[in-house]
């Protein structure tokens, strides 16, 4: 995997870091059939040491959306969005994401699809978004921003591009596996 050519997300992020923004972006997604679907946390050093989650990723084929729930809570729409049946929320070992959007929320998240699961129907095995995507795509995806400060005033490029990847290569891998098995 190491030989592999890095993938980059070639479509548009879009920060989403104050309240008067998130009604637009929630009624634009609440319109797709399916989304790829990640959090960020700010890492832990301490034992103990508890952070909410920071960063829910949205995201379509062409655009990302980065909601900061550090700055702007977790507002009605969004937990809306997150519990609403038609839209099908696509994402990667989802117990951890759902243990921390539950400490912002009692709602259910509703419709979503986890790729440990739904992978092993095509005889993939590994279960990793990074093996996944090279197995199907023959690129790799870069982990380097995982342990960055989701938390920051600012998140750099790098983290934007990161966030964004991770959401949209969920979305990617089930888009690309529901039309192979058509």
């Amino acid at each position: 995997m190491a030989e592999l050519p890095v993938e980059t997300f070639q479509g548009k992020i879009i920060v989403i870091d104050h309240a008067k923004e998130v009604h637009e972006a929630c009624n634009y997604l609440s319109h797709r059939s399916a989304l790829g679907f990640d959090t960020e946390t700010k890492p832990t050093f301490k034992r103990g040491q508890i952070h909410k989650v920071a960063l829910m990723q949205l995201s379509t084929e062409e655009e990302c959306f980065l909601f900061r729930l550090n700055r702007i809570g977790y507002p009605a729409e969004l937990e809306a969005l997150m519990s609403n049946r038609t839209v099908r929320k696509i994402g990667l070992s989802l117990r951890d994401d759902f243990a921390a959007i539950k400490r912002r929320s009692v709602k259910t998240p509703e419709n979503f699809t986890d790729l440990q699961d739904f992978v092993d129907t095509f005889g993939i095995e590994d279960n990793s978004l990074q093996k996944i995507y090279a197995i199907l795509f023959g690129r790799k995806i870069s982990k380097s921003q995982r342990v960055s400060n989701w938390e920051a005033a600012t998140l750099t490029p790098a983290q934007q591009s990161y966030a964004a990847i991770d959401a949209w290569a969920c979305l990617r891998i089930y888009n690309h596996l529901i039309g192979a098995d058509k």
